[in-house]
């Protein structure tokens, strides 16, 4: 492989891995703002009910509890997903600044 194939070849894995860390950094951002959303829906689907007597809500009280539960899986993935996105944005700021390291070596 001539060096300047090799340059282009590390160049664009650099490449590659700035856009991988940038993806993570906007998919923690999505993290966060789903967890708030499903949190705020939990709260509201609660405390909405309390305004309508009971007789009244019968039908929607029966779909409640599998809402809750099915918004609640998806908490739990979110939740997952976030304790996760540290260490994956360190091992991707890791290998931006290895690929960095190897592009400028090559570059000299």
């Amino acid at each position: 492989m001539s060096a300047r194939s090799e340059y282009d070849a590390a160049y664009f894995t650099l490449l590659r891995a700035r856009e991988e860390h940038d993806d993570l950094l906007r998919y923690g951002e999505y993290l966060d703002v789903e967890q708030a959303r499903l949190d705020a829906f939990t709260e509201q689907t609660r405390g909405g009910m309390d305004a309508v007597p009971r007789r009244l809500r019968r039908v929607v009280d029966g779909t409640t509890k599998p809402l809750l539960e099915a918004v609640g899986r998806r908490r739990s993935a979110v939740l997952d997903e976030r304790r996760r996105m540290e260490g994956r944005l360190r091992n991707a700021e890791l290998f931006v600044e290895e690929c960095e390291l190897e592009v400028a070596r090559l570059r000299a």
